[in-house]
């Protein structure tokens, strides 16, 4: 039988010491340019926080996973987490531009020479926007490898067909990475195999091949649904080698689950910190609310999950930094990280009582935000299934 946590004592070890200060401070700094007020009044009108967006590249923040030959700053994934945390932490949302970090892993380990040289020069400028990531589709859904959008080789292009549901930021986006089937599900000998990435220039494919249509969410989320009709993108636009795509965008979302992990981090602290401030002053029947065990006790154990999940996302970090395998680690990032947020989300709440609902005060927005983790980038029933099937060796469930 596999054991859990195999390979731990191999696993390099985390410097708690190192928190990314000197990241943390202007990344909180950054966002304190960006209230609540700003965040409340894009809910309202389900608009894009451009501004917010342009801040965080014009300060390099967004280039942090780039390496510095391409203009990037060259930081590891442990970097991008204290990034996220704090973007979350300060009560803002980084689920406008947070895909740029996590795709950069299919690129940066699977992009060819010339691929790199085309593109992360801009994108680290912050003038070209990767921010899309084509993978879910309205049938398959999580089966990933049975998804239906085809590319097929034609001379120097390959023409895509297909449909792919709750894409985001494709609006807002110059680049999307795309999976599509090479090969037809019936002719390969693994699950995995015939699937590839392409590198999509959405400049020229909206209104060419690519039809974009909005859905509208009871959150902010600038997600799509995506009609490819014979769209043309360049054979020079495939990354790696044909039908191997599969395996490449597992390091994005590894990368994904670790960093989406750090956001529910962020979220948690934000809630956990409101729900303190408001127990400390709030005053019934003669005292502060928070002198009751019924408030105190929930906000003490959503600190303690918490601080538990913080320490296996900073794991997971390290493992991804370290080159080494996380797939457990990243799944089980996601999945404590997602249950603290939403656990101190339903608190904060509580805490709050009818206050809580009110807009002004802000819980009710990231209340909504931050539960959408529980469903996406992956659903908790899904790394609950792969936990059970790759680290406990049960047999399948799906």
């Amino acid at each position: 039988m596999s054991a859990p946590w195999r390979g731990a004592d191999r696993a390099p070890v985390i410097d708690l010491a190192d928190d990314h200060a000197d990241v943390r401070e202007p990344v909180r700094a950054l966002c304190a340019r960006y209230p609540a007020a700003y965040w409340r009044d894009k809910d309202r009108a389900r608009t894009y926080p451009t501004e917010f967006v342009a801040a965080l590249s014009e300060a390099g923040f967004l280039a942090s996973l780039i390496p510095q030959e391409y203009g990037g700053s060259g930081l590891g994934l442990d970097a991008a987490v204290a990034i996220l945390e704090e973007i979350h932490g300060s009560g803002c949302n980084g689920a406008a531009c947070h895909a740029q970090m996590y795709t950069m892993a299919t690129l940066l380990n699977h992009g060819s020479a010339a691929q790199k040289a085309a593109y992360l020069p801009a994108i680290a400028k912050g003038t070209l926007r990767l921010q899309a990531f084509g993978v879910t589709e309205p049938t398959t859904g999580s089966d990933t490898t049975q998804l239906k959008t085809t590319a097929r080789r034609v001379g120097d292009h390959y023409r895509i067909n297909g449909q792919k549901v709750w894409i985001s930021r494709v609006e807002h986006s110059d680049l999307m990475l795309l999976l599509a089937r090479t090969t037809p599900a019936d002719q390969v000998r693994k699950r995995s195999g015939g699937l590839s990435v392409f590198l999509v220039d959405l400049r020229t494919a909206v209104g060419n091949g690519l039809t974009v249509r909005p859905i509208r969410t009871m959150i902010n989320h600038a997600t799509t649904e995506l009609f490819f009709d014979d769209l043309a993108v360049p054979a020079a636009n495939l990354i790696g080698v044909e039908g191997e795509g599969f395996g490449y965008i597992l390091d994005s979302m590894n990368a994904e689950r670790i960093l989406i992990a750090a956001e529910c981090i962020g979220d948690a602290r934000w809630f956990i910190a409101r729900a303190s401030d408001y127990a400390r002053t709030r005053s019934v029947f003669g005292r502060p609310i928070g002198a009751n065990q019924g408030i105190q006790f929930p906000i003490a154990r959503a600190y303690a999950a918490t601080a538990a999940a913080a320490l296996v996302v900073r794991q997971a970090a390290a493992l991804f930094d370290a080159g080494m395998p996380c797939g457990e680690q990243a799944n089980l990032a996601k999945l404590l990280a997602a249950d603290a947020s939403w656990q101190a989300a339903d608190m904060c709440v509580q805490t709050h009582g009818g206050f809580g609902f009110a807009e002004e005060y802000d819980i009710e927005r990231k209340f909504r935000e931050t539960r959408l983790y529980q469903i996406a980038p992956v659903s908790t029933n899904l790394i609950l299934a792969y936990i059970g099937q790759h680290v406990l060796d049960l047999p399948r469930s799906y």
